[in-house]
């Protein structure tokens, strides 16, 4: 079911609706001139916040396109989901856990997935928990125990902004001609085909053995998967398609990819304990052309 939206949409303020850790909004400008400039469809295997998708949008980029955005987060894309198609009860849901937010709120709302029926919720719910989550915990992240149950402390912050308004209004309009599935980034081998852009940004390989976060689902993402999703990435280069994949600088990385167009980019590193592991770090981003 699709959404008809009754208000002007602000089409500026089409932005990712959810912090993600590992969110490109601050590479768009290093990674836009790298894109092709003519397309068919577009596809993100691993949406996270969509920061790809929603500037490509809102710059008219994907109009008239088939778009495609996956993930194996069960909990994101139902929160997607909800967005393009009930968006005035998710907003009049955030604006009650606004009023109720507290740290005895917080916890309450995180422990709602040790529940057996927590499944069986609205999916309105499900998504308002999931944006009241990231707005107010420790860092924006997204963390889950091998249970898949989240476990990220509440944040300190004096005034989150639980209930953007705009933001889910403008992300509800994107998201209209968008097919949103909760299934595998290998799934795309299905839908892709010649002259397809497909970007992957996956759970990076981790720069050094401890720096490893691979709890973004109740998944890992070390070698063999990444190995795995080389493979798929030149599957879908043999199609024709037009392939970019986000990763870490790392000797492994750069060896698997040896054979395609490797780019070094700077990002800046928000998630460490100490602040003398934060700042400017490098990144690759693949191309097949």
């Amino acid at each position: 079911m699709t959404y008809n939206i009754k208000s002007p949409i602000d089409i500026s303020k089409i932005q990712p609706f959810v912090k993600w850790v590992g969110g490109k909004r601050g590479l768009l400008s290093q990674m836009l001139p790298l894109l092709p400039k003519e397309f068919n469809n577009y596809f993100e295997p691993f949406v996270g916040g969509g920061a790809l998708f929603f500037e490509l949008q809102k710059q008219g980029k994907l109009n008239g396109k088939k778009v495609y955005l996956f993930d194996i987060n069960s909990e994101l894309i139902n929160a997607y989901q909800v967005i393009k198609s009930s968006p005035d009860r998710l907003i009049e849901n955030l604006a009650k856990f606004k009023e109720q937010h507290s740290k005895e709120f917080y916890y309450e709302v995180r422990a709602w997935d040790r529940e057996e029926n927590f499944l069986e919720l609205d999916s309105v719910i499900r998504a308002t928990r999931f944006i009241y989550l990231n707005k107010t915990c420790f860092n924006g992240l997204y963390r889950v125990n091998k249970k898949n149950q989240n476990n990220v402390p509440i944040g300190s912050y004096k005034n989150p902004n639980i209930c953007d308004v705009d933001t889910i209004y403008s992300a509800s309009y994107a998201l209209q001609n968008a097919t949103i599935l909760n299934v595998s980034y290998k799934d795309v081998l299905k839908y892709a085909s010649k002259d397809d852009l497909v970007y992957f940004d996956p759970p990076y390989y981790p720069l050094t053995s401890t720096s490893s976060f691979t709890s973004y689902s109740e998944f890992e993402f070390l070698d063999r998967e990444q190995e795995e999703l080389f493979e798929v990435f030149c599957e879908l280069d043999k199609k024709g398609a037009f392939v970019i994949h986000s990763n870490s600088d790392t000797t492994f990385i750069n060896e698997l990819y040896k054979e395609y167009n490797i780019k070094k980019i700077q990002a800046n590193r928000f998630i460490n304990s100490k602040s003398s592991g934060r700042g400017k770090i490098s990144e690759v981003l693949v191309r097949n052309f």
